[in-house]
């Protein structure tokens, strides 16, 4: 039984989950300005605040460092909830539940111990992977050097998902012996430069941004080979797509809910001879085809967990990690349709700027641009036609 696998087995209903119990009550206020935050670019502390002082960042840190020990389905049912009211807010925890995944494979017992108990405390973790001058995203010129004065670490990092208002980084960098590396430590540390310039058209308050580091100060014992995830099939790229789709999916949940809400405000077209917009026998087509789209992604978004819970606790067979995959691809297509089509139930007054709908959409188009969805099908593709195996990287 792999790590991953023993620990969900050792803690197993060990805690109720948060995110039943917990969440629901906290929602409505964070739904209740999402709108404004959007329009006016104001960061989600208060939120994430919130947040980490119900628990709910804490929901995979295992019993034994402070957590709620839970599963990936727990962190996929939490960020869907959030997206649904507010996707860039959702995008937040996806980086930090996928950082937290990472420590937890490869981390040696002092670390997990420092980044663990601080998470359960209430600290965030970001992620400062991406750069814009590769030669693809995965390409790295962030580099940990030896120095006479020990490890250092320099470069510049571009999408750094959270770490506006961060407390710690996960830092993807070339190792000084070779291979990547991740480097876990306190955005406070010296060196470390954080600016807020993030300004994509949608997910405007992820408090993503460039991250430079100008001769860091690093520990050997922060520094965790990140090469060895990709050494053997594993869920690990399962589980960030997996937490990718839910922010799809719960965007998909709450465009269409909004697209419900202004339906009941339009006025309907004279030809449907109809007294309201809802009851247009064309309107109502176009609903139903929307919403046995996005019911499909939410399925697929349930199936792809209990695949990788299926594997986890078999020892990760690579031939189950593909399920993620598709819930990626069928979430990202219901996000930006519904995105779409809630203008086409409100009407032309549903595109008043008063309104903000377009956030929707613009989140949408912007997450998806996460991981190309044409090599998630090729791969499917493959695995369909010939079962071959998805390729072993974080991105499948």
């Amino acid at each position: 039984m792999s790590p991953v696998s023993s620990r969900a087995a050792e803690t197993t209903a060990v805690t109720a989950d948060p995110i039943a119990t917990v969440l629901p009550g906290l929602l409505p206020e964070i739904a209740r300005t999402a709108s404004d935050r959007d329009r006016d670019r104001v960061l989600p502390r208060a939120e994430l605040d919130l947040l980490a002082g119900a628990g709910l960042l804490a929901v995979t840190v295992p019993v034994e460092y402070g957590g709620h020990g839970l599963g990936i389905g727990s962190a996929a049912g939490l960020i869907a909830a959030l997206a649904a009211v507010d996707p860039s807010l959702a995008q937040i925890p996806q980086s930090h539940f996928t950082f937290l995944d990472a420590l937890a494979r490869l981390a040696p017992p002092g670390l997990a111990e420092e980044v663990f108990g601080r998470v359960a405390g209430g600290a965030r973790l970001a992620n400062a992977q991406s750069e814009r001058g590769g030669a693809t995203a995965v390409d790295d010129a962030t580099s940990v050097v030896r120095t006479a004065r020990g490890l250092r670490l320099s470069g510049k990092k571009f999408y750094c998902t959270g770490a506006v208002i961060a407390d710690l980084l996960a830092v993807r960098a070339l190792g000084p012996d070779g291979g990547r590396v991740l480097v876990y430590l306190p955005a406070e540390t010296e060196g470390v430069s954080i600016l807020d310039d993030w300004d994509a058209v949608g997910q405007r308050t992820t408090a993503s941004g460039t991250v430079e580091f100008d001769d860091v100060p690093v520990e050997p014992e922060q520094v965790v080979a990140f090469d060895e995830l990709f050494e053997r099939p594993s869920t690990y790229g399962a589980r960030a797509q997996l937490l990718h789709a839910a922010v799809d999916a719960g965007l998909a949940s709450g465009a269409l809910a909004a697209g419900a809400e202004a339906a009941q405000r339009a006025r309907p077209w004279f030809e449907a001879g109809v007294e309201r917009a809802v009851d247009d026998p064309l309107l109502l087509a176009s609903a139903g085809e929307l919403e046995l789209t996005v019911r499909a992604a939410r399925a697929l978004l349930d199936a792809a967990v209990r695949a990788i819970e299926t594997a986890e606790v078999a020892g990760e067979p690579p031939e189950l990690v593909a399920e993620a995959s598709l819930a990626k691809v069928a979430a990202g297509r219901a996000a930006r349709h519904a995105g779409e089509a809630l203008f086409d139930f409100g009407g032309t007054r549903a595109a008043a700027a008063a309104s903000n709908l377009s956030r929707y959409w613009r989140d949408a188009r912007t997450h998806t641009l996460h991981d190309p969805e044409r090599w998630k099908l090729a791969h499917l593709g493959r695995w369909a036609l010939a079962g071959t195996r998805p390729p072993a990287h974080g991105n499948i």
